[in-house]
C-alpha cells in the first residue's frame, strides 16, 4: 500500500523544525506531500497558524518515546525528517523503526558515537529493507562532506588521482550555533564517561567500521598553517570532532575513491601575526559551547539575525605530485539555523526525487546524494560551490 505523505517532519514545533516548515511552504516542488509531525497536536496547529501554512496542511501525532505512535508513522511516511535531538537521548527507536520498515531518514545528528551505535545495530536492516539512513544532514556536516567531494571528484578530473592530503578551514562565519548542537554536545560529554563511547570520540575513523587510515591531525591546538601562507594562524574548530568522521566515512562508503592514505583535518582561521596568534589562542580556550549559559534547545535568533549570518569554508588539497587545487563553499545565512533548515529540507527531496538509485543502508551526504545534493543546494539553498586552481 502506497504511503500517505513523502516527509514528515518530526519536531515541527522545535525552533528548526519551524523553520524547515517555512522552507518547504517556499520551496517544496509542486505534488510533494508532506506533513508536520510532534507530540502535541494543538502545538502543531498553532505552528501551522503562525507560519502561514494552509489550513489542510496534515498534522501527525509523532512521539519519539511512544513505539505505537512510531509505528504509525513509518507506515505513512516515505522519510521521516527529524530535528529532535539530542539523537542519543530520543533517536534510536525512529531509526530502528525506519531501518526495519524501509523508511528513509535524515537528521542533524553530530553525535559520532551514537551513530557509531546506530551503524553497528541497523545498517544490516537498512540495507535488507531499502532503507536509506542520513546523519548529519546540517551545517554538521553537509558544506564540509561535500566540500571535500567536489574538490577530490576535480582533482581527480584535472589531474587523474585524487588528493591524499585535504585542509577543511572556516575562513569566515557569522551567526551562532543551535541549542540543538550544545545540548548535543552536552549529551555526548556525559555518556563519554563510558569507555568505549570515550574511545570512538577520540578515534577519526570512529564511523568506518573495520577500516583504520593514518594518523590525523589532531587540531585540538593552536598552530601556524603555512600552507595558508607565511604567519597564518588557525585555531580549533568545534565541529571538526564529527565532519572529519563523516568524511572518512564518505571516503569509506565510496570505496576509498580518496585513496586509503587520506588525511583531513579542519580549523578555523583566524589571522596572521600575533593579533591572529592572540584570537586562535582564545577560541581555544572557549568552552561557552557547553556551558549552562549556552544556547539552549528551541531557543533561536530573530529572522533578522539569521539572514544576517554567514559562512565562507576553504577546502585546499595537495596531490601527490605537489598539484594544489583550492574549493570554496559558501552559505547565505547563519549555520546553526537558517542554512542548516534549508540543507535538511532540501536533502530529503533530493534523497526521495534525486537520489532514487541509491540503495538501502546508513549513509553520509556526499556518499548518498553527492553532486546531485549539491546541484540542489546551490538552487534552492543558498550555498554556493566554487572550484579555484591553486
Amino acid at each position: 500500500m502506497a504511503q500517505e505523505f513523502d516527509i514528515v517532519v518530526h519536531g515541527a514545533t522545535g525552533f528548526t523544525g519551524r523553520l524547515v516548515i517555512e522552507h518547504l511552504l517556499a520551496r517544496a516542488p509542486t505534488g510533494l506531500r508532506w506533513a508536520m509531525g510532534g507530540r502535541s497536536l494543538a502545538k502543531l496547529a498553532a505552528v501551522r497558524e503562525a507560519v502561514g501554512a494552509p489550513a489542510d496542511t496534515p498534522l501527525v501525532v509523532t512521539d519519539s518515546s511512544d513505539p505505537a505512535s512510531l509505528a504509525a508513522l513509518v507506515a505513512r511516511t516515505r522519510l521521516v525528517l527529524t530535528t529532535v535531538g539530542p539523537y542519543q537521548l530520543y533517536g534510536s527507536a525512529l531509526v530502528q523503526a525506519c531501518a526495519e520498515h524501509g523508511v528513509d531518514y535524515v537528521d542533524l545528528c553530530g553525535e559520532p558515537a551514537w551513530m557509531r551505535q546506530m551503524i553497528d545495530a541497523h545498517q544490516a536492516a537498512a540495507q535488507g529493507s531499502g532503507a536509506r539512513i542520513v546523519f548529519s544532514c546540517g551545517f554538521d556536516s553537509i558544506p564540509f562532506d561535500l566540500g571535500v567531494l567536489m574538490l577530490q571528484d576535480e582533482m581527480v578530473r584535472r589531474f587523474g588521482a585524487p588528493a591524499p592530503r585535504v585542509r577543511g578551514r572556516v575562513r569566515k562565519m557569522k551567526g551562532s550555533f543551535s541549542g540543538g548542537t550544545a545540548a548535543s554536545l552536552k549529551a555526548t560529554m556525559a555518556a563519554a564517561a563510558d569507555p568505549v563511547v570515550l574511545g570512538l570520540l577520540r578515534n577519526p575513523f570512529a564511523l568506518t567500521p573495520g577500516f583504520e587510515g593514518p594518523r590525523q591531525p589532531s587540531g585540538n591546538k593552536p598552530m601556524v598553517d603555512d600552507a595558508l601562507g607565511p604567519d597564518t594562524w588557525v585555531a580549533p574548530f568545534v565541529m571538526a570532532a564529527i565532519n572529519t568522521r563523516n568524511v572518512h566515512r564518505s571516503n569509506f562508503l565510496l570505496q576509498q575513491a580518496w585513496g586509503a592514505d587520506f588525511v583531513y583535518d579542519e580549523m578555523l582561521v583566524t589571522g596572521a601575526g600575533a593579533k591572529g596568534q592572540a584570537i586562535a589562542e582564545a577560541v581555544a580556550a572557549d568552552k561557552s559551547l557547553a556551558s549552562d549559559d549556552g544556547p539552549q534547545p528551541g531557543e533561536g535568533p530573530s529572522r533578522a539575525e539569521r539572514d544576517a549570518g554567514f559562512y565562507d569554508l576553504l577546502f585546499l588539497g595537495t596531490g601527490t605530485d605537489g598539484q594544489t587545487l583550492k574549493v570554496s563553499v559558501s552559505g547565505d545565512r547563519d549555520p546553526g539555523y537558517g542554512s542548516t533548515s534549508k540543507m535538511i529540507a532540501e536533502s530529503a527531496i533530493c534523497l526521495l526525487q534525486d537520489a532514487k538509485a541509491t540503495p538501502g543502508g546508513i549513509w553520509t551526504p556526499a556518499s548518498a546524494m553527492g553532486q546531485l545534493l549539491i546541484q540542489r543546494l546551490q538552487a534552492f539553498a543558498g550555498l554556493r560551490f566554487t572550484i579555484d586552481a591553486g
